[in-house]
This record gives structure tokens, C-alpha cells and sequence, in this order.
């Protein structure tokens, strides 16, 4: 074996990692990696699960692509001979799987519950050590950096992922030191890693040995705002995206919020069932906001009789609202019943417009430019009035005089961090730019595609302006087209922010950090 440890490059770089907070830390993306984008509602997605390709972090000395998918697989097996309990040997095979894979811990975690039949108390240790280890990422790895003789770059990805688990229980868990320093030597012998566990070990005891309060504040960065992303576990550059759209005073509030375990919120499919009917029959409370939503606060929405049946499913109470927004906002003339969903996959607003166009004697036609996502819409419209066409959203050959049109855009996903632990440090700011030439692509689409007297609404769930008010703010100077105001397609919900455009936060609202915008075509 390598000893836990990588061999270095053939240029001999030995460079440290640095804190979370702008400085170098261990790659997480092979150079070259297309931009990947997310909407909150996409917890499915092309890449959940899919192997990557290049020089991913997961790279290491030794071995086949087939032998390491063995090691995974046998990870819990081997834990358990090793001595090792149950829960952490799920988390720890769940934490290998997001960082070798790109697997999501949403849809990771709960299948390795399953599998291992671990259910109550176990499955909520199992769950909070999970993502409670991903969303502190970057500052676990600035404390074992710190007390690390070699660079984490160096590490194996199975020796940096049991020094990751280990140093989240000292630092954020009531979890006795020996527990959390004896079980992640055994995940690293179980890993194959056996000449690497005096380091695991030496590591360990040297975090034990300071006060986990003094050893963050010592780690903490200079900057006040570089303080508050480390203080609660965000990249520098998020923590100044959402500040310039809070404000300085309430960004603490807006990071805590985006670390905040989201309860499911389910939509009732009008036409089919009211709130206040699947708030009964499945013993949840209604949506505050939305008139299909009801909040439901612990529980596997799949195994509820009226989501089998199609009578209702998850959707966050934004994105209703966002679908609610294209049907209900005034048009100039009279409507003809042609509705577009210009960026519908997977199909949860498309669904939703659907059932409204049904009721209302309207079609919508669903535009998705991934064939596998366009099967996810198919399958989540059903049999409503929606027609789905795989196709390029800014050249989508359909024919031009639409009344309604949805730009849900493809955007950085910043607004639903919370739903993704491991989201926030896979990201990278300079995506952005590359996705906003999309987004604005994509709306002049929707103009010539618009009736004059016809409404777009532009959303996104991202806060960050460059994804916004910036998009938004082009759009009227360039285009055919005038900003409506969108606080009059909601009910009161308090501070949604100073602009005719609508933002919704989680620690404000409950929902996404969702941005949506009317624009009306000049007639």
C-alpha cells in the first residue's frame, strides 16, 4: 500500500493546503472540468453517482477503477471487522462515495440507510456525522492541515476522509475523544491504509490535546467578512456573494439559515387535492405562503399514499410560487392559452403550471435540452396538458406568440446549499460567468418567443446578483421588454428585498434563496 500518503508530481510541487478561505487548498476538480450548474429542484441529476474522469482528488497510488469501486463497496464490511460501529462506517463509505464520485450525500445516504437497516437513533447519528462533516469541509481540513506534517494534497482519499469524520465529532460533537480518535484509526486500517495509521493517529491526539474554541479562533482569517464564512463553514467568496444582497448585518443570519437542516415541503396538485386536504390526511400543517403547500417535518415523503398517487409531490414552497408567479401575473389582452416552460427539467414547475393550464383550458409546452432530464419531466407531468421537447432552450424551434413563459435558468445553485452539504465547496466562482451569458442567452430567447402584452418571469435560485438583478437589469435595457412588479404576485412575506424582483431566503422565509422577476413585452 502507499502508506496513506499520494506520490508527488513529477514537478515536486509540496504546496500546504491554506484555510477554506480563498488560499490553496487540495483540488477538487481535474483542470478543465466543464462548468456544472444545479437548480434546487434537481436532486436527481446526470452526475449523482457518476464517475469522474481525470485528476480527481480521488486519485491515488495503486489500482484499478474496478478495484477501487470494490474498496467502497467493501468499505462497511471491512469496518465492522476492524471494529468499527455500524453508523460511522456508513457515513465514512458515504463521505468516500461524494469525494471519489461526486455522488450526492441526499441520495447517497439514504440508500446506504437502507441497505444496512439502520433506522432511529442510529440513522440520525449516521445523518448528522454525515452532513454535518460536509458542510465543515473546508474548516475541518484548515484543523488538520494545521496539525498535519504533509500537505492534505498528499493524503489518500480514504486516510483524508477518516481524519475529516474524526476531526468533525472532536470539534462540533459531544462524542468522547478516545470514540473519535480510535474509530478513525480503524476506518484507515479498514481502508487497506495500515502503515498510515500512526499518522491517523498522531493527528488525532495532537487536535485533542487543544481547545477545539481557541484552535478555530486561532485558524480564523482576518477580513470581517472572511471571519464570518469561516465561523460557519462557507467559502470567502459565497459569504461576500450574499453579502452584497443582505447586507453585512444580516449575513450570520443568511449562513446560519444556509446550514439548517430544510424540512420537505410538498405541493398539493390543484385540481386533484387542496393543502388543506393533504395537510389532514398526511398529519403536516400548511404552507405559509403558497395555497399548494404543506410542510412536512419528518418522515419519507415517498411511502405518503397521496404522493404515490400523484396527487401531490415534493416541491419547495419558492419554486410553487415562482409557477404560481407565471400563471397569475396580468397579461395585456386576452390569454390564448399558450404557456412555455422554457428550462423545465426535472418538471416540478412544469407540473405545476400544468395542473393550473388544465384547470384553466391552457397548454404548456416544456423545453429541456438534456434528454435524460427531459424523461424526468415526462414522467413528472403525467398526463397534463404538457407537451416536452428536448431541445436547446435558446434556439428551441417552436413557433413564436407565447402568452406565458417561465425562464427558470440554469444558474450556480447557491440559493439551495442547504439541501447539498457538500454543494458549497464544490463550487467555484468562476462559473458564474460562464452561466450568465446562458441566462441572458436564454431570456432574449424568451422575448422572441413572447406576444407583445406577453409576461416572462426569470428565476433563479441563486441570490447572487450577477445571477439576478444583473441579468434582469440588461434585459430592460437591451430587449423589447419592461420589468412589472413582482411583489404583487405574493402574499405578505416580509423583507423580499428593495427591487421590483422578488428574494426569498431561507433564514427570512423558510424556502430556497429564490430570485424571481416579471417582465412584460412592450406592446
Amino acid at each position: 500500500m502507499s502508506g496513506g500518503f499520494r506520490s508527488r508530481s513529477k514537478s515536486g510541487d509540496n504546496s500546504e493546503a491554506r484555510t477554506p478561505q480563498g488560499g490553496k487548498k487540495p483540488q477538487s476538480k481535474p483542470s478543465g472540468e466543464r462548468v456544472k450548474y444545479d437548480r434546487h429542484e434537481r436532486t436527481g441529476g446526470d452526475r449523482a453517482g457518476g464517475s469522474r474522469t481525470g485528476g480527481s482528488r480521488a486519485g491515488r497510488a495503486g489500482g484499478t477503477n474496478r478495484n477501487r469501486e470494490r474498496q467502497v463497496v467493501d468499505i462497511v464490511r471491512n469496518a465492522g471487522s476492524a471494529g468499527v460501529d455500524l453508523p460511522r462506517a456508513v457515513v465514512y463509505e458515504t463521505l468516500l462515495r461524494v469525494h471519489r464520485d461526486d455522488a450526492f450525500a441526499n441520495l447517497t445516504l439514504p440508500k446506504a440507510l437502507r441497505v444496512n437497516k439502520l433506522d432511529g437513533r442510529d440513522a440520525a447519528f449516521a445523518t448528522e456525522l454525515t452532513y454535518g462533516t460536509l458542510r465543515a469541509e473546508g474548516v475541518v481540513d484548515a484543523v488538520i492541515a494545521k496539525h498535519s506534517s504533509r500537505g492534505l494534497d498528499s493524503l489518500a482519499l480514504e486516510v483524508l476522509d477518516a481524519l475529516r469524520l474524526g476531526t468533525y465529532q472532536l470539534l462540533y460533537t459531544r462524542v468522547e475523544q478516545h470514540a473519535a480518535v480510535d474509530t478513525t484509526v480503524r476506518l484507515v486500517q479498514a481502508a487497506g491504509h495500515e502503515k498510515a495509521k500512526g499518522f491517523v493517529n498522531g493527528i488525532m491526539r495532537s487536535i485533542t490535546r487543544a481547545n477545539p474554541q481557541t484552535l478555530l479562533e486561532q485558524l480564523t482569517p482576518d477580513g470581517e467578512i472572511a471571519a464570518i464564512a469561516f465561523r460557519h463553514a462557507h467559502p470567502e467568496w459565497i459569504a461576500q456573494s450574499f453579502s452584497r444582497v443582505v447586507g453585512l448585518g444580516d449575513l450570520e443570519a443568511a449562513l446560519e439559515g444556509d446550514s439548517q437542516r430544510p424540512i420537505v415541503h410538498l405541493v398539493a396538485r390543484p385540481g386533484e387535492i387542496t393543502a388543506e386536504e393533504l395537510a389532514l390526511m398526511t398529519g403536516s400543517e400548511e404552507g405559509k405562503y403558497s395555497p399548494y403547500a404543506v410542510y412536512m417535518e419528518s418522515g419519507d415523503p415517498g411511502e405518503l399514499e397521496p404522493v404515490q398517487q400523484g396527487l401531490a409531490a415534493v416541491q419547495d414552497e419558492g419554486s410553487q410560487l415562482i409557477a404560481r408567479a407565471v400563471v397569475e401575473a396580468p397579461i395585456d389582452g386576452e390569454d390564448q392559452g399558450r404557456w412555455l416552460d422554457l428550462c423545465a427539467g426535472p418538471g416540478g414547475k412544469a407540473a405545476l403550471m400544468g395542473s393550473l393550464a388544465r384547470m384553466d383550458g391552457a397548454t404548456v409546452d416544456a423545453v429541456e435540452v438534456s434528454s435524460h432530464r427531459g424523461q424526468l419531466v415526462e414522467k413528472t407531468v403525467g398526463d397534463l396538458p404538457v407537451r416536452v421537447h428536448i431541445a436547446d432552450g435558446r434556439k428551441p424551434g417552436l413557433e413564436p406568440g407565447f402568452d406565458r413563459i417561465l425562464v427558470d435558468a440554469p444558474c450556480s445553485g447557491l440559493g439551495a446549499l442547504r439541501r447539498r452539504p457538500e454543494a458549497r465547496w464544490r463550487k467555484s466562482e468562476s462559473d458564474i460567468t460562464e452561466l450568465t451569458q446562458l441566462q441572458f442567452e436564454l431570456l432574449e430567447s424568451a422575448v422572441g418567443l413572447l406576444r407583445p402584452g406577453g409576461v416572462i418571469v426569470y428565476s433563479t435560485c441563486s441570490p447572487d446578483l450577477r445571477e439576478t438583478r444583473s441579468i434582469v437589469d440588461r434585459a430592460v435595457a437591451e430587449l423589447d421588454i419592461v420589468e412589472d412588479n413582482a411583489h404583487d404576485l405574493i402574499p405578505d412575506m416580509g423583507d423580499v428585498g428593495e427591487h421590483k424582483s422578488v428574494q426569498m431566503w431561507p433564514h427570512r422565509h423558510g424556502t430556497d434563496a429564490m430570485f424571481f422577476a416579471v417582465l412584460r413585452k412592450k406592446s
